[in-house]
């Protein structure tokens, strides 16, 4: 008897069927050609690395989701990735160490996670990104921004929202007009991730209170973290992220949460979340950084499409397909498929080009509806 469970896939791990297969074809397609009409050049590092480099460039906790096992023929401990934007910057700081900075990078690929969250159960997903690498000005951070945006845009995302944040908040205030000790600070941080004012008060952030409330709309939280910016020392910021937003003025809807950190738990005095209408959840994150290992300042943003894919994939064309009978015009059949046409040649009599999804069929060497 035939074991009904020997098929399964191990959870949070999806096939993807025509439909789904070409939506996610397309959409790289098209963010990777977005990237490239900037000047960013495609790299694909391996999927598979020795653990000790690939953690090394990671930072911190990041390193718990990857795969590991050793490698048979070196013994060395190898790791699945997680992330290829920690690969890219192995490559800027070994392979392009010597190009030209700024050093304008894309890449796409498949990333792996050894467990879901409940928000997101997906452990592989598809990983699309750009990296501007050798600044961190606010030039570079205006270009990568709108660099995601026309991504999204390219691959067929509407009504996208940007989200702005300063992950390096908490200690700017703190070195300067709110002073705290570092214990605090790990407190004081981990309350306004939660926007849990009871919390923040207890953990001795009472000052930190208004950042809870300078969240929104863009232009009203920045004026709301100004206010609160009574010593000036987010001023270079706050004038930055105006600059950054006018940018992007028309092109998507643009808010503020000044202290989220989740997800930024690298990024420097930049970070961003992306959405769309109609996506569920975040379609992708970015900012500032310095690169592990070599400290090189960088830019870039990593944007992951699965939840785009699931919501236009009903929609997606695959085209038309025209049926070649056994004694069809090879000629003919070669010269349609060099004009785009997708063909389906017969194996036997027995084949029916409507049973087998044909909407042509080669007649006198011209298509003809079925």
């Amino acid at each position: 008897m035939t074991d009904p469970t020997q098929d399964l896939l191990p959870e949070g791990l999806e096939d993807r069927l025509p439909q789904s297969a070409a939506a996610a074809s397309r959409i790289q397609r098209a963010m990777l050609d977005a990237m490239g009409a900037h000047g960013y050049d495609q790299v694909r590092p391996p999927l598979i690395e020795f653990e000790a480099s690939m953690a090394a460039r990671m930072d911190g906790v990041r390193t718990r989701n990857l795969f590991r096992f050793v490698d048979p023929k070196s013994l060395r401990g190898l790791a699945l990735r997680s992330d290829i934007t920690v690969q890219v910057g192995r490559i800027a700081a070994t392979g392009l160490a010597d190009a030209p900075r700024p050093l304008r990078l894309c890449y796409a690929g498949q990333v792996a996670r050894i467990a879901g969250d409940m928000l997101d159960p997906r452990r592989e997903n598809l990983q699309i990104g750009a990296e501007l690498i050798g600044t961190d000005s606010v030039a570079a951070a205006g270009e990568i921004v709108a660099l995601a945006i026309e991504a999204l845009e390219a691959a067929g995302a509407k009504g996208i929202s940007v989200d702005f944040t300063l992950p390096d908040l908490v200690d700017t205030l703190a070195d300067g007009s709110l002073p705290l000790d570092a214990q605090t600070r790990a407190a004081v941080r981990r309350e306004l991730d939660t926007k849990d004012a009871g919390g923040l008060v207890d953990a001795g952030g009472e000052a930190y209170l208004p950042l809870i409330h300078a969240a929104g709309p863009f232009e009203e939280a920045a004026d709301k973290l100004s206010a609160i910016d009574a010593s000036g020392v987010l001023e270079t910021r706050i004038t930055a992220l105006r600059q950054i937003a006018e940018g992007i003025k028309g092109r998507a809807r643009i808010t503020l949460d000044p202290s989220e950190r989740h997800g930024f738990e690298y990024q420097s005095w930049l970070g961003f979340t992306l959405y769309a209408d109609g996506v569920r959840g975040a379609l992708g994150r970015g900012g500032t950084y310095c690169i592990g290992g070599s400290d090189e300042a960088a830019t870039g943003f990593s944007l992951y499409p699965e939840e785009l894919i699931e919501a236009v994939k009903a929609d997606e064309q695959l085209g038309d397909k025209l049926f070649l009978p056994l004694d069809h015009d090879r000629a003919a059949a070669a010269k349609l498929r060099a004009e785009g046409w997708r063909t389906v040649a017969a194996l036997s009599q027995d084949d029916d080009g409507k049973a087998l999804g044909c909407t042509h069929v080669l007649a006198d060497g011209e298509p003809s509806a079925l």
